[in-house]
Formats: structure tokens, C-alpha cells, sequence
């Protein structure tokens, strides 16, 4: 049975991830589509509503990402956020203009009017995130508000005839009081939706794809350890048990102890398990090299080569595996945004690398559900719940050259920062060590040395896309300090960064 699908339609803007995962934590399937999919298609495609994201550009300007009008005639419920009102209604005949002294970002004080069914059960005065220079200055025809601030007088509004709706701030993301009610709201009263999508439903069908595209042909995956790479594994290790070949390339950039234990796990199920120790490489190739994203390059191309040759040893295996999911694709420049940084397993490798097939069973996923999914296939919550890591290891939380000598001064430091705050009742979303390159003057008795400074860095987030630093308590942070200080030779001073998401990202590189 098809499950009833809610279409995200695509203007450029950073959450649309986010808000087709929130639909889908509802229990109602998603899917991310172009703006300027045709009606046609939609209808093709018969989904129970509409959602039309954010986007940067400025609806009235030239080369700003437009919809086909005829959506808002198919008679399928429309939500709008932000651009997306801005475009509904701009589309419509309403006017739309820069904001009066300027936009409003951050959290902004809304009224709502709770009477009707998209605010029903919601605070009249609520807190929304509101991200926007422009402003509804006027309502089509036919069009009612719903919500307004100190400075957007149009902040929702609503055409019940027709069923559009839009709001101008963000539900989707925590900062918006009850956000996640609202578009409730919008999927089950408005929508109608039955509530019919469920993760067990994605494992047996994908378990079912992966038999029939690949019969009784062998699959190679390069396993990296991480969570997607690992469910990976697991599900198509469920969908053909013993035809699958999981490559570890360990490239010496691992976090303490990060290789035996996911040889742990992977040496025991029914699949073939092959550990490549290619650590003197790697740092062979890295040396003398400062600049993030060519090492970033380096470690990606010679990742490809260790694994071809791998390859080659292993003979004819004509299916390809990787854990490529939706945020892969996005800050990969798949999408509209701008690429942000090289990932190591999307393009990462060449179409001439000799396998007739590939297999990307989690590529509709988000990463709260590859966690689900790993849960069921019985991964152990450490892995399941393990760290996002970046593809190139702690080459990315060096500053600077890669050298044996930094590699194991900042493994040590970031066993220490993991051990301690991960014995936090409520831990934060990631916490590690960074090595920033930089030298400073400390004293170990009567002697003055010069060591190495480690930032320990600790953010909360509920989707990574913003984030705020963790206010770790001070005895925490001494005792990281302390035992830092104690433990790990070259390491004179430890300090603690307390930038949020923007301005700074997650990384340090």
C-alpha cells in the first residue's frame, strides 16, 4: 500500500530537510520536489498537501525561484513558510516589499489568532523565528490574517476556500513555540492524513528493493564506522545475508580505540569484514599540507584509491553500497544551497570504478531515522547513537599539518572531553577536542614549557543546521582542564569555545 505523501517543494531555503523530517516524525511520508514542479506532476503524483519552503531571494526580483500558479488551484491543501508565503501570496496579487526599517530575525514575539484550526490549542502571544527582509505588505483576494508582530502586520494568513495557508516564520525549527503543533495541525485537521508512514515500513520495503536489484550477486561497501555507513551495512546484511563485503579502510584518523571497536561489531555478523591499515599513507600524502580543504581532497582521492585496490584483490562483485542520505546530497551542492564542504561519500567515487550497480537504500533518509532504522537492525546504541564524525577523521580537528605527534596528542585530549561529559545525565548533541595549531607558555613545576592549546567545543541541537554551545558547568570544565593538563603530554592549556551556529559552524574546519 502507498503511503499518503505531503510534497516539500524546494525554493533554496536551509530547512527544507528539516521540514520534510518533521513531517515524516509525524508519522506522514515526505518528499523534497523542486519549487517550480508542474501541476501536472503534482498531480501525478496525488500527494494530500503542499508545503513551499524558505529561499533567499526576494519574490519580485528577477531571477527569483517562482511556483506554477496552477498549484494553488488543484484543490490540495498548501502550506507556505516564509518565502513561501511570501510567493503565495505574491503569486496571487498580493504585494510584497522590503520590510519597514529593515527585516526580523531571532525569536520574535507573534501574536496568534488561536480560533482558528491552524493555532487551535496554541499561546495567543507566542515566540516564532522569523528569518526575513521582505514583508506581505498586502493580502490577495480572498485572504484573512492570522498572526501578526511590532513589524510584519501580515506575520500568517489564510484563504479557507481555497485551502492556502502560510506563515511568515519558521514551525519547523524549536525555536517557534509549539511549531510542531502547528504543522499537526496542517497534516491531520487541514490535511486529513491517516498517519500511515512508519520506519518499519521503509526497512521491509528497502530490505525488498536491495533482493530484487541485486539477486544473487555480491554487494562491496566501504564501511567508514559512522552511522550511516553502519546501518547501511546492517540493512542490506538483513536483505541478502552473506553477500555483502564491508571494506574498512582505516586511514589513522580515527578517534581513540574507533577501529577495533568497529571491527567488534562488523567481525561478528554475516557479512565479509576486511580491515585495510593504511595509516603510514594517508600521512605520508598529508604532510606539509595546512590548507582544510585540500586535505579534505587528499584524504577523499587516496580513499578511492586504497579502496580500488582493495576492489581489484576481491574479483567481480558487481554491486556498489554506500550510506549516502538526504543531508549528503544537500551540502554536497545536490540541491539548490551552496556547497559547504567535500563529502567523502557522495561523487566521492569515480563512475569508472568498474560496478555495474549501485546501492543507496538510506539515500531518503534523515539522520534521526537511519538511527530508527539501526535500532531495529540490532546495531549496538553506542554505534547507533554514535557522534556525527567527520569523513576525513581528525584531520579536520587539527588546524594545520597532520603529524603522528598531533594526532596522538588530540586523541588522548578528546578521550578525556568524551568521558567526562559523556557522563552527563542529559549529555549534549556532540562534544570534542579540536587542536588549533597554536603554542602557548605554561609551567609543570620549575619548568616553563610550550605546548600544544586544546579547544573543547560542545553544541545542543535538535537538527545541526543551528546550534548552541553547551553551558558545561565549571567543575566540569576544570576537571577536562585538569586531567588534559595531567594526562596528555604536549597539552599545556585547554580552553572552551562558546560560539553558537551561526555565526560559527560546528567544526573548526
Amino acid at each position: 500500500m502507498k503511503n499518503e505523501t505531503v510534497l516539500v517543494l524546494d525554493f533554496g531555503g536551509q530547512y527544507k530537510e528539516l521540514i520534510a523530517s518533521r513531517v515524516r516524525q509525524l508519522s506522514v511520508y515526505s518528499e523534497i520536489k523542486p519549487g517550480n514542479l508542474s501541476a501536472d506532476e503534482i498531480k501525478k503524483i496525488a500527494p494530500i498537501g503542499l508545503i513551499l519552503t524558505g529561499g533567499p531571494k526576494s519574490v519580485y526580483g528577477p531571477d527569483a525561484p517562482k511556483c506554477d500558479p496552477e498549484i494553488f488551484s488543484l484543490g490540495i491543501p498548501v502550506l507556505g513558510i516564509c518565502y513561501g508565503m511570501q510567493l503565495m501570496c505574491y503569486t496571487l496579487g498580493g504585494k510584497v516589499a522590503p520590510g519597514n526599517g529593515g527585516g526580523e530575525y531571532g525569536r520574535i514575539r507573534t501574536k496568534l489568532h488561536t480560533g482558528h484550526r491552524l493555532f487551535e490549542g496554541l499561546s495567543e502571544n507566542a515566540m516564532t523565528l522569523m528569518s526575513h527582509g521582505d514583508v506581505v505588505k498586502e493580502l490577495p483576494e480572498g485572504f484573512t490574517r492570522l498572526a501578526s508582530t511590532a513589524r510584519c502586520k501580515n506575520a500568517a494568513c489564510v484563504c479557507e476556500g481555497r485551502g492556502l495557508y502560510a506563515v511568515q516564520f519558521h514551525p519547523e525549527v524549536r525555536h517557534t513555540d509549539r511549531g510542531t503543533e502547528i504543522l499537526r495541525s496542517f497534516l491531520y485537521t487541514i490535511c486529513k492524513a491517516k498517519g500511515d508512514y512508519n520506519i518499519d515500513d521503509y526497512l521491509e520495503a528497502a530490505a525488498s528493493d536491495i533482493r530484487k536489484k541485486v539477486g544473487d550477486n555480491r554487494i562491496l561497501l566501504a564501511l567508514s564506522g559512522g552511522v550511516d555507513s553502519s546501518v547501511c551495512a546492517a540493512l542490506i546484511e538483513k536483505a541478502v545475508p552473506g553477500k555483502l563485503t564491508c571494506v574498512f579502510v582505516d586511514h589513522g584518523l580515527m578517534r581513540k580505540n574507533e577501529g577495533d571497536k568497529i571491527e567488534a561489531v562488523f567481525g561478528r555478523r554475516q557479512l565479509n569484514f576486511i580491515r585495510v591499515n593504511a595509516a603510514d599513507r594517508f600521512l605520508r600524502e598529508l604532510k606539509d599540507v595546512s590548507e582544510p580543504e585540500k586535505k579534505r581532497k587528499i584524504i577523499g582521492r587516496e580513499f578511492v584509491e586504497v579502496f580500488k585496490e582493495e576492489a581489484e584483490k576481491l574479483g567481480n562483485i558487481p554491486f556498489l553500497a554506500q550510506g549516502t542520505i538526504y543531508p549528503d546530497i544537500v551540502e554536497s551542492g545536490g540541491g539548490t544551497t551552496a556547497t559547504i564542504k567535500s563529502h567523502h561519500n557522495v561523487g566521492g567515487l569515480p563512475e569508472n570504478i568498474g560496478f555495474e550497480g549501485l546501492i543507496e537504500p538510506l539515500r531518503g533518509l534523515f539522520k534521526d531515522e537511519v538511527r530508527a532504522l539501526g535500532r531495529k537492525l540490532n546495531l549496538p546504541d553506542e554505534l547507533v547513537n554514535r557522534q556525527p564524525f567527520p569523513g576525513p577523521g581528525l584531520a579536520v580537528r587539527i588546524l594545520g599539518e597532520v603529524t603522528p605527534q598531533k594526532l596522538e596528542i588530540l586523541r588522548e585530549a578528546d578521550s578525556i572531553v568524551c568521558e567526562e561529559i559523556g557522563k552527563m545525565k542529559n549529555p549534549p548533541s556532540q562534544y570534542f577536542a579540536v587542536l588549533p595549531g597554536v603554542r602557548s607558555v605554561g609551567v609543570a613545576g620549575d619548568e616553563r614549557k610550550y605546548d600544544d592549546i586544546i579547544a573543547v567545543r560542545a553544541v545542543i541541537t535538535s537538527d545541526f543546521m543551528t546550534a548552541e554551545y553547551a553551558p558545561l558547568t565549571h567543575s566540569l570544565l576544570s576537571r577536562i582542564s585538569s586531567r588534559i593538563s595531567n594526562e596528555v603530554t604536549g597539552a599545556g592549556r585547554v580552553v572552551y569555545d562558546i560560539s553558537g551556529k551561526p555565526p560559527a559552524t560546528v567544526e573548526w574546519e
